[in-house]
């Protein structure tokens, strides 16, 4: 078996067979892999540091089995950082990613895809991130633009600032950033009835049915993200798709760009937009909820939300 060494920070890692073909259509290596992971690094760790993590694992590429790990195994290095946190009758002690060496290793371990949790591991139950997924009935991006505005337009109007990220897969997220002062319970209750505001507001295009069969052919509006130890594709993740495409931050005025879609950018074309700072000083403050649930209880009482 053919191994290399990659330096990353202050440490060596192994990769074994660098060689070896993760996305078979496109020919991208766990090598391209390793290589994606050193170059956004300084874009990704911020996203990354001091969260539990679930790994997407492929040990066989897009071709062969995937499993979702949360236990971190024991053989993994010890300097790879990890997190116990509870669960319903125990603990789980999940892989936290700090540093490139962490991105490297979880490489060689063909880790494609890192979601993340929306809380840190120091205050496991209290949330500084709010998450709305705009999940689309087919693969239909302007659904997805049209909701995007229109739930921007409602969190302003509640005065929470919000961001946007391509998934790589179908949709957008639009996330919150919140100071941690809410429990998952609150945090969740709150998305939900922005939800349902604005699907009432908009019943033939938007919907807060969990059912796909009771959707039709409306946008969910998925905010079950909000929830303890629920996950989100981590920002600059790559998904396990053909043509590797990456979870990607965006400003609001990219939903203008008629050429953007959920799979806009890939492992070999995101580096400018990552450089260009789309998410720069947005995530820094994070807001309570309080006056915004004010507000939106004075919105649903008024019967408006769009």
């Amino acid at each position: 078996m053919s191994t290399t060494t990659v330096r990353a920070g202050r440490r060596a890692v192994e990769v074994h067979r660098p060689e070896k073909v993760l996305f078979s259509a496109d020919g991208f290596t766990k090598a391209d892999l390793v290589g994606y992971h050193r170059e956004i690094a300084p874009h990704m760790l911020p996203h990354l540091r001091g969260r539990p993590l679930m790994l997407e694992r492929l040990p066989d590429g897009l071709d062969g089995p995937r499993f979702m790990q949360k236990e971190t195994p024991e053989h993994h290095p010890a300097w790879v950082r990890r997190a116990e946190v509870a669960k319903v009758g125990g603990t789980v002690t999940h892989t936290v990613c700090d540093d490139t060496a962490t991105l490297v290793y979880l490489s060689d371990q063909a880790c494609v895809t890192l979601h993340r949790w929306q809380s840190k591991a120091d205050r496991p139950e209290h949330p500084d991130r709010m998450v709305f997924d705009l999940d689309p009935p087919e693969d239909d991006f302007e659904t997805v633009r049209r909701a995007a505005r229109l739930l921007g337009d409602l969190l302003g109007e509640l005065r929470l600032p919000s961001v946007l990220m391509t998934t790589g897969s179908r949709g957008l997220h639009v996330v919150v950033p919140l100071n941690r002062r809410h429990g998952f319970d609150e945090v969740r209750e709150f998305a939900k009835d922005v939800a349902d505001l604005l699907a009432a507001a908009h019943p033939e295009e938007l919907t807060t049915e969990a059912r796909k069969t009771a959707r039709g052919d409306r946008l969910y509006l998925d905010v079950q993200r909000n929830g303890y130890a629920q996950t989100a594709v981590a920002p600059y993740s790559v998904r396990a798709r053909e043509g590797a495409p990456v979870a990607t931050p965006i400003g609001w005025e990219q939903l203008d760009d008629p050429g953007l879609t959920a799979r806009r950018w890939n492992i070999t074309n995101v580096a400018e937009q990552a450089a260009a700072g789309p998410w720069e000083g947005a995530l820094r403050r994070g807001r309570a909820l309080g006056p915004a649930r004010r507000r939106l209880d004075g919105l649903r009482r008024g019967g408006t939300g769009g």
